[in-house]
């Protein structure tokens, strides 16, 4: 038998074979409800993962850093599984969480614009409705390069990946390698939000394939959603270039370049005001 350190300092006896929610459940009913994954040692595991050994010991919830981070990575998931539904065919490159959000570089059979983020958005919500168990499937090198024997994408990273070790995320039908941790199951999702496709060659070389870029954004709650949707929104009132056009300051010319402000009348007038003022400054103090 072993034990467990939690952060307040207390001690709990683990036994073999028992798992992190089990130890949550002993902490409290509450927090083992709320908890999407554990922390043991420092690192990040998934709430079905074993604690033999014990060691310092954490629960996560989905309203901490931590927790947040493994919720948009899990969202990530949902999006590629929604769109590997919607578009056949389509091959899996990467998809990390990130800032505010999460994104996912997929080689689409199709093409998919802005316009097609709300149908993949209600495929996912439908997916989260299905509250399909996430677990994890340790593989050989030989089984991963098996299972995405048609995606070249998987299989130039499997090849970089030492035999053992492996780790395979299901879902349901669909499946990601993938180093986790994960949230239990599709419908401990949060609120999430598809914004913008983009372009991106693989691996960031020009020499590569093209791929499709989708972002999103995913919180723990409806309610944090719409307050980071509405800041975004603010802060696009307040953006210079936006600002500089609607108050007649200056313009841009895709003949000159996409980047270069181009002074109207008003706007010369502001610059020269300004460069006058810090002459002033730099004479009267410098």
């Amino acid at each position: 038998m072993a034990a467990v350190r939690l952060p307040d300092g207390r001690e709990l006896a683990v036994e073999s074979g028992e798992k992190a929610r089990d130890v949550a459940q002993k902490i409290g009913p509450r927090l083992a409800r709320d908890a999407v994954v554990a922390k043991l040692n420092g690192e990040l595991i998934d709430l079905d993962a074993s604690i033999d050994g014990g060691g310092d010991f954490e629960v996560v919830t989905k309203d901490s850093p931590d927790g947040l981070y493994v919720l948009r990575h899990s969202t990530a998931h949902a999006m590629a599984q929604a769109i590997l539904e919607l578009y056949p065919g389509s091959k899996l490159a990467i998809g990390p969480p990130v800032e505010n959000g999460f994104y996912y570089d997929i080689d689409v059979a199709g093409r998919i614009t802005d316009a097609d983020l709300p149908r993949i958005e209600e495929r996912m919500r439908e997916i989260a409705t299905r509250d399909l168990p996430i677990e994890r499937e340790e593989v050989s090198k030989a089984e991963a390069e098996a299972l995405y024997e048609d995606n070249p994408y998987k299989l130039e990273i499997i090849c970089d990946l030492e035999d053992g070790d492996i780790s395979v995320y299901r879902q349901g039908e669909f499946f990601d390698l993938c180093v986790g941790p994960h949230v239990p199951s599709t419908g401990r999702l949060g609120a999430f939000k598809l914004q913008n496709v983009a372009g991106a060659y693989w691996r960031g070389d020009e020499n590569n394939p093209m791929l499709t870029r989708i972002y999103g954004t995913a919180w723990p709650t409806e309610k944090e959603l719409k307050a980071y949707l509405r800041r975004l929104e603010e802060a696009k009132a307040r953006d210079h270039r936006k600002l500089g056009k609607d108050l007649k300051l200056f313009t841009f010319s895709p003949d000159i370049g996409a980047g270069i402000p181009i002074f109207l009348p008003k706007g010369e007038t502001l610059r020269h005001l300004m460069e006058s003022y810090v002459r002033e400054v730099q004479t009267r103090y410098g």
